[in-house]
Protein backbone atom coordinates (compact mmCIF):
# COMPACT_ATOMS: atom_id res chain seq x y z
CA UNK A 1 0.00 0.00 0.00
CA UNK A 2 1.52 3.51 -0.75
CA UNK A 3 2.33 5.78 2.11
CA UNK A 4 3.42 9.21 2.94
CA UNK A 5 5.45 11.19 5.14
CA UNK A 6 3.89 14.40 6.87
CA UNK A 7 4.80 17.64 4.16
CA UNK A 8 6.55 20.42 4.71
CA UNK A 9 4.70 22.36 2.56
CA UNK A 10 3.12 24.28 5.42
CA UNK A 11 -0.42 24.46 3.65
CA UNK A 12 -3.66 24.88 5.61
CA UNK A 13 -5.95 22.97 2.96
CA UNK A 14 -8.40 21.42 4.99
CA UNK A 15 -8.52 17.30 5.04
CA UNK A 16 -11.60 15.68 4.98
CA UNK A 17 -11.60 13.78 8.78
CA UNK A 18 -9.84 10.09 8.07
CA UNK A 19 -8.83 10.78 4.98
CA UNK A 20 -6.09 8.34 4.39
CA UNK A 21 -2.52 8.46 2.03
CA UNK A 22 -4.13 6.52 -0.22
CA UNK A 23 -7.50 8.48 -1.03
CA UNK A 24 -4.41 12.02 -1.20
CA UNK A 25 -2.94 9.89 -3.74
CA UNK A 26 -5.87 9.13 -5.86
CA UNK A 27 -6.52 12.78 -5.85
CA UNK A 28 -2.83 13.36 -6.90
CA UNK A 29 -3.14 10.71 -9.72
CA UNK A 30 -6.90 12.35 -11.13
CA UNK A 31 -4.68 14.47 -13.43
CA UNK A 32 -2.51 13.54 -15.97
CA UNK A 33 0.24 15.60 -15.55
CA UNK A 34 0.33 15.88 -11.62
CA UNK A 35 0.46 11.88 -12.17
CA UNK A 36 3.65 12.34 -14.62
CA UNK A 37 4.59 15.06 -12.28
CA UNK A 38 4.43 12.66 -9.24
CA UNK A 39 6.31 9.65 -10.97
CA UNK A 40 9.51 11.74 -11.80
CA UNK A 41 9.92 12.98 -8.24
CA UNK A 42 9.37 9.69 -7.35
CA UNK A 43 12.54 8.39 -9.68
CA UNK A 44 14.64 12.01 -8.32
CA UNK A 45 14.73 15.46 -7.48
CA UNK A 46 13.72 17.45 -9.40
CA UNK A 47 12.99 21.52 -9.90
CA UNK A 48 9.06 22.40 -11.37
CA UNK A 49 11.82 23.58 -14.30
CA UNK A 50 13.85 21.20 -14.52
CA UNK A 51 10.09 19.26 -14.87
CA UNK A 52 8.46 21.40 -17.22
CA UNK A 53 11.47 20.75 -19.72
CA UNK A 54 11.23 17.26 -19.61
CA UNK A 55 7.56 17.08 -19.62
CA UNK A 56 7.40 19.99 -22.13
CA UNK A 57 4.24 21.59 -20.30
CA UNK A 58 4.50 25.41 -19.73
CA UNK A 59 6.56 26.13 -16.27
CA UNK A 60 3.38 28.01 -14.58
CA UNK A 61 1.21 24.95 -15.02
CA UNK A 62 3.73 22.68 -14.18
CA UNK A 63 4.25 24.70 -10.33
CA UNK A 64 0.89 24.49 -9.64
CA UNK A 65 0.67 20.75 -10.32
CA UNK A 66 3.53 20.59 -8.10
CA UNK A 67 1.67 23.04 -4.97
CA UNK A 68 -1.00 20.87 -5.55
CA UNK A 69 1.31 17.97 -5.09
CA UNK A 70 2.18 19.48 -1.96
CA UNK A 71 -1.40 20.17 -0.63
CA UNK A 72 -1.81 16.54 -1.16
CA UNK A 73 1.26 15.70 1.03
CA UNK A 74 2.97 13.50 -2.17
CA UNK A 75 5.85 15.68 -2.44
CA UNK A 76 8.41 17.82 -0.25
CA UNK A 77 10.84 20.44 -0.47
CA UNK A 78 14.11 19.18 -0.27
CA UNK A 79 16.38 22.02 -1.19
CA UNK A 80 16.27 25.68 -2.88
CA UNK A 81 19.25 26.77 -4.69
CA UNK A 82 19.48 30.40 -7.22
CA UNK A 83 19.56 29.92 -10.30
CA UNK A 84 19.23 32.69 -13.13
CA UNK A 85 18.81 35.62 -10.55
CA UNK A 86 15.69 33.48 -9.16
CA UNK A 87 15.16 31.09 -6.14
CA UNK A 88 14.62 26.73 -7.53
CA UNK A 89 12.83 24.76 -5.45
CA UNK A 90 13.44 21.02 -6.10
CA UNK A 91 11.27 18.48 -4.71
CA UNK A 92 10.79 14.84 -4.17
CA UNK A 93 8.15 12.89 -3.81
CA UNK A 94 7.07 11.35 -0.09
CA UNK A 95 4.32 8.89 -1.70
CA UNK A 96 4.49 6.55 -4.33
CA UNK A 97 2.75 7.23 -7.02
CA UNK A 98 0.97 3.59 -6.83
CA UNK A 99 -2.84 2.91 -5.84
CA UNK A 100 -4.81 -0.77 -4.69
CA UNK A 101 -7.22 -2.19 -7.33
CA UNK A 102 -10.10 -0.34 -6.78
CA UNK A 103 -8.55 2.74 -6.90
CA UNK A 104 -6.92 1.69 -10.12
CA UNK A 105 -10.14 1.36 -11.93
CA UNK A 106 -11.67 4.47 -10.38
CA UNK A 107 -9.30 6.30 -13.12
CA UNK A 108 -9.73 7.47 -16.49
CA UNK A 109 -8.79 4.77 -18.97
CA UNK A 110 -6.53 6.99 -20.71
CA UNK A 111 -4.82 8.07 -18.12
CA UNK A 112 -4.10 4.38 -17.16
CA UNK A 113 -2.93 3.60 -20.37
CA UNK A 114 -0.56 6.73 -20.25
CA UNK A 115 0.31 6.12 -16.74
CA UNK A 116 1.28 2.14 -17.44
CA UNK A 117 2.90 3.76 -20.71
CA UNK A 118 4.81 6.31 -19.24
CA UNK A 119 6.76 3.18 -16.58
CA UNK A 120 7.01 0.89 -19.13
CA UNK A 121 9.18 3.59 -20.97
CA UNK A 122 11.20 4.37 -17.76
CA UNK A 123 11.95 0.31 -17.58
CA UNK A 124 12.90 0.34 -21.65
CA UNK A 125 15.27 3.29 -20.82
CA UNK A 126 16.97 2.21 -17.79
CA UNK A 127 17.26 -1.30 -19.14
CA UNK A 128 19.23 -0.28 -22.01
CA UNK A 129 21.14 2.00 -20.03
CA UNK A 130 22.27 -0.80 -17.72
CA UNK A 131 22.89 -2.64 -20.83
CA UNK A 132 25.22 -0.18 -22.31
CA UNK A 133 27.23 -0.29 -19.04
CA UNK A 134 27.77 -4.03 -19.03
CA UNK A 135 25.53 -4.37 -15.81
CA UNK A 136 23.35 -6.97 -18.09
CA UNK A 137 26.24 -9.47 -17.70
CA UNK A 138 25.86 -10.12 -14.33
CA UNK A 139 25.24 -13.42 -13.52
CA UNK A 140 22.77 -12.31 -10.74
CA UNK A 141 20.58 -10.68 -13.11
CA UNK A 142 17.12 -12.13 -13.14
CA UNK A 143 15.29 -11.86 -16.20
CA UNK A 144 11.85 -13.97 -17.42
CA UNK A 145 9.20 -14.21 -19.61
CA UNK A 146 6.72 -16.71 -19.33
CA UNK A 147 2.87 -16.35 -21.47
CA UNK A 148 0.69 -17.82 -19.77
CA UNK A 149 -3.11 -19.13 -20.40
CA UNK A 150 -5.45 -18.38 -17.61
CA UNK A 151 -9.04 -17.70 -16.76
CA UNK A 152 -10.17 -14.38 -14.86
CA UNK A 153 -9.86 -15.75 -11.36
CA UNK A 154 -6.08 -17.09 -12.20
CA UNK A 155 -5.23 -13.69 -13.74
CA UNK A 156 -6.48 -11.80 -10.80
CA UNK A 157 -4.95 -14.83 -8.19
CA UNK A 158 -1.45 -14.29 -9.76
CA UNK A 159 -2.25 -9.92 -9.33
CA UNK A 160 -3.01 -10.08 -5.81
CA UNK A 161 0.15 -12.90 -5.48
CA UNK A 162 2.77 -10.10 -7.44
CA UNK A 163 1.16 -7.00 -5.41
CA UNK A 164 2.51 -9.15 -2.14
CA UNK A 165 5.79 -9.67 -3.49
CA UNK A 166 6.11 -6.42 -4.63
CA UNK A 167 5.69 -5.41 -0.73
CA UNK A 168 7.91 -7.87 0.41
CA UNK A 169 10.51 -6.15 -1.96
CA UNK A 170 10.07 -2.73 -0.36
CA UNK A 171 10.71 -4.39 2.98
CA UNK A 172 13.47 -5.91 2.24
CA UNK A 173 14.65 -2.71 0.74
CA UNK A 174 13.72 -0.69 4.00
CA UNK A 175 15.71 -3.40 6.12
CA UNK A 176 18.93 -3.12 3.74
CA UNK A 177 18.32 0.52 4.34
CA UNK A 178 18.32 0.03 8.01
CA UNK A 179 21.77 -1.50 7.62
CA UNK A 180 23.89 1.68 5.32
CA UNK A 181 26.68 2.46 7.28
CA UNK A 182 27.82 -0.72 8.40
CA UNK A 183 31.05 -1.65 7.28
CA UNK A 184 29.98 -4.94 6.00
CA UNK A 185 26.79 -3.53 3.31
CA UNK A 186 27.44 -1.97 0.23
CA UNK A 187 24.75 -0.38 -1.17
CA UNK A 188 23.81 -0.52 -5.07
CA UNK A 189 21.35 0.41 -6.97
CA UNK A 190 19.06 -2.01 -8.61
CA UNK A 191 15.47 -1.96 -9.85
CA UNK A 192 12.31 -4.62 -10.35
CA UNK A 193 9.78 -4.39 -12.59
CA UNK A 194 6.33 -6.59 -12.56
CA UNK A 195 4.94 -7.15 -15.48
CA UNK A 196 1.54 -9.05 -15.95
CA UNK A 197 -0.75 -8.06 -18.62
CA UNK A 198 -3.33 -9.63 -21.21
CA UNK A 199 -1.62 -10.49 -24.61
CA UNK A 200 -3.59 -9.26 -27.57
CA UNK A 201 -5.19 -11.93 -29.19
CA UNK A 202 -2.62 -13.79 -31.98
CA UNK A 203 -4.48 -12.95 -35.55
CA UNK A 204 -5.42 -15.51 -37.35
CA UNK A 205 -4.19 -16.05 -40.68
Amino acid sequence: MPTSTQSSSGSHRSRPPGETAEARIAKALAHPLRARILQRLGERVASPGDLALELGAPLGVVSYHVRMLRDYECVELVRTEPRRGALQHFYRATARPSLDEDQWRTLPSSLRRELAGETIAVVVDDLGAASEAGMLEDPDVVVSRTPLEVDERAFKRLNRLLARTHEQALQIAAESAARQGEKSSEVFPTELAVLHFKRAQASSR
